[in-house]
């Protein structure tokens, strides 16, 4: 009997299975990356360019190197934003600190810190259909 026609098709299938399993795994850690970063810069980050900054979501590269870490912030001042950035910037290694404290990974992952801008563009939007809304 000939075993190669259907010996292709189970690999490619537990490949398949590899990359889903590795999808949900990169799925849960920036998840517990996301509620533990939100708590450390609550309890532990003492700088006040930071008060007032949610972490709105963590994307991980497949690996689980580097995390990008979006967040929001109350204020929509451009010097504020900035003041933000800075802050999570110079936190960096306090966070990593706490995170390797708390989770359980071989490495923690590099943070890069970037501001979400969908909230804005939400905003935007709305303010949009408020003013066609108006205008009928």
């Amino acid at each position: 009997m000939d075993y190669s026609s259907w010996g292709n098709s189970a690999f490619l299938s537990s490949k398949k299975g590899k990359n889903m399993a590795n999808h949900f795994r990169t799925d849960r850690v920036g998840m517990e990356i996301k509620r533990e970063v939100n708590e450390i810069l609550q309890k532990k980050v003492r700088d006040p360019r930071v008060q007032g900054v949610t972490i709105t979501d963590v994307q991980m590269v497949g690996d689980l190197s580097t995390a990008k870490v979006y967040y929001t912030i109350m204020s929509n001042l451009a010097s504020d934003n900035q003041k933000a950035q800075t802050g999570l910037e110079k936190a960096t290694g306090t966070i990593k600190r706490e995170l390797g404290r708390k989770l359980t990974l071989y490495k923690i992952p590099d943070l890069v810190f970037e501001k979400d801008q969908s909230i804005e563009y939400g905003n935007k939007i709305d303010q949009m259909l408020r003013a066609l809304d108006q205008k009928d």
